[in-house]
């Protein structure tokens, strides 16, 4: 099974892209959010889920591990396959869609073409808890090396009741204010003064 892959991009369109890889073209299946990502890239590096049925092999690729996730969760639903999920994630991102779903927000899913209210009612019904991006693959979707102290302060946020998100843009607002040689205490507070300003 194919799980990453890195090269020449040869062709790139809105749903696929043919990487060139050891002299082999890989045709690779791409959503929206994707594409918007690779567009006038030369070289690329993508997660890659491949899909096995009796009469074809197909390579669906990801700009981030945190859309791979969710592709994987969204086929694990019964009555949608790659091709809807793959329709579902060019119409929001991940981290948006496991915001609706953790929000019960069927009006933002059912608007995304090709999701009906029902189809919507049965992504949130099931993937409710499920969209929180596991450890491993979170590391590989963060640009730059957290030091240990700042995910304390991230952990910490999160304990409080914050969201991933909204913890990891208050923390970020917080290094920037501070710079590096904050202390923990500190960084904390200033990440908190970011959260409870309105």
């Amino acid at each position: 099974m194919i799980g990453y892959l890195e090269g020449i991009l040869k062709q790139l369109d809105a749903t696929r892209a043919l990487v060139l890889a050891g002299g082999v073209g890989y045709e690779v299946h791409i959503s929206l959010q994707t594409y918007y990502k690779l567009e006038g890239q030369k070289s690329v590096a993508l997660q890659i889920f491949t899909h096995v049925r009796e009469d074809a092999l197909s390579l669906y690729g990801f700009a981030s591990a945190e859309e791979k996730f969710a592709f994987g969760k969204l086929i694990s639903i019964s009555g949608i396959g790659p091709t809807l999920a793959q329709k579902i994630l060019s119409g929001i991102d991940a981290p948006d869609l496991a915001e609706a779903v953790t929000r019960g927000d069927v009006r933002k899913l059912s608007s995304i073409p090709g999701v009906g209210k029902k189809t919507a009612d049965r992504i949130i019904l099931e993937l409710r808890d499920k969209l929180l991006l596991p450890e491993s693959a979170r590391e590989q979707t963060t640009p730059s090396a957290r030091s240990s102290m700042d995910d304390d302060v991230h952990s910490a946020l999160i304990n409080l009741g914050y969201k991933p998100r909204d913890a990891e843009a208050a923390l970020e607002m917080a290094r920037k204010e501070l710079g590096n040689d904050a202390e923990l205490s500190a960084l904390l507070k200033a990440a908190l003064r970011q959260l409870t300003r309105s």
